[in-house]
């Protein structure tokens, strides 16, 4: 559970956004988002092939 400390006088939207902050960086979206259905792990291994690939012909184009 996450916590969040409200000071004496602090704006209640300060706070709210602190504990957005610190609710996103714990990454339970993306792991609720990922145990959501099975991927193969050969399936995922083209993925990130493919999203390298993607990456590397971006920065040749910035280079040339």
């Amino acid at each position: 559970m996450i916590i969040i400390d409200v000071k004496d006088g602090e704006n209640i939207d300060k706070a709210l956004k602190r504990y957005k902050r610190k609710y996103q960086a714990t990454g339970i979206i993306k792991e609720v988002r990922k145990r959501k259905e099975f991927i193969k792990p050969s399936i995922k291994r083209r993925s990130e092939l493919l999203k390298a690939v993607y990456n590397q012909q971006i920065k040749n184009a910035d280079n040339a």
